[in-house]
């Protein structure tokens, strides 16, 4: 990482730079479209986050789209501010919370959805790139949350920092994701191209699941194997064990940097992307 005391506007650049392609990133391989967000922990100051203006990802290109919040209520820092995103409370409460997660992803990838709403069908890791899933990724059903004043819009949205402590509670046993009902899913980490391998990874994993469940369903009829894949019954889904998925979380933060310099190559290519702001580390 590039040092904060030789030039820290050069050292912000750079990651408000690395914030705007995390976007076109996730844009680009579908876990956010016109909606879902990304936010990092400021870097010169712990008790801010950054996160853009409220458009949609892909448009998102200079510094001028970004706006600093405190993560101790999601207000901005400038009264002036564009307007932001109605769920920044995700990002403030699990800033406030987490003081070692430095950056966020919310997305509605569709991938998700069903392992939000199927109660008895867990959504864990089937393969070797989704260990960072754990043994199974929590729910938080935010019906459980709303206010007995019953205040709250009933849209699903974390609007209040009641609402986005009760989501990050779900991340108190040490899990990287955790799953909305009805809405989405949020992951987080230590580092921006972490949360971006993780987001994307999420729905790639998800889809995988879904195809092996259906797979089984057409070939062993309804009943067969275990929802949990326990024993070594007909049709049984061999989800990663502990073990394997602590081993191949490991592998891959030691190799996240190899994803993303292809990503990142990717949405510089693809011709629908812009980012004005400094396009690497400061010397």
């Amino acid at each position: 990482m590039a040092s904060t005391e030789k030039s820290p506007l050069a050292y912000l650049e750079f990651c408000q730079s690395r914030l705007i392609t995390a976007s076109h990133i996730l844009h680009y391989h579908s876990v956010l479209d016109a909606y879902g967000h990304i936010s990092i922990r400021h870097p010169l100051n712990s008790h801010l986050f950054v996160m853009s203006r409220s458009i949609a990802p892909a448009t998102i290109s200079s510094p001028k789209d970004l706006v600093t919040y405190k993560a101790s209520d999601a207000s901005p820092t400038d009264p002036s501010a564009p307007p932001g995103y109605a769920e920044r409370h995700i990002h403030s409460s699990i800033y406030s919370k987490y003081p070692y997660i430095n950056s966020i992803v919310h997305s509605h990838a569709e991938s998700v959805i069903p392992f939000t709403i199927l109660r008895d069908i867990p959504l864990k890791p089937v393969y070797h790139m989704a260990g960072f899933l754990g043994p199974s990724v929590p729910v938080f059903n935010i019906a459980d949350c709303f206010q007995e004043s019953g205040n709250d819009p009933k849209d699903m949205l974390v609007r209040t920092q009641q609402l986005g402590d009760a989501l990050a509670s779900h991340f108190s046993t040490g899990n990287n994701v955790t799953l909305m009902r009805g809405h989405g899913f949020t992951a987080i980490a230590e580092t921006i191209e972490t949360a971006v391998f993780r987001a994307i990874y999420t729905a790639k994993n998800a889809a995988i699941q879904s195809k092996a469940l259906t797979l089984r369903a057409a070939v062993f009829g309804p009943g067969a194997g275990t929802l949990t894949g326990s024993n070594d019954g007909i049709g049984e889904i061999k989800y990663l064990s502990d073990q394997e998925a602590k081993g191949s979380t490991e592998m891959t933060i030691s190799t996240v940097r190899r994803p993303w310099e292809l990503w990142a190559r990717e949405v510089e290519k693809s011709g629908l992307y812009e980012n004005l702001a400094l396009p690497r580390a400061p010397e």
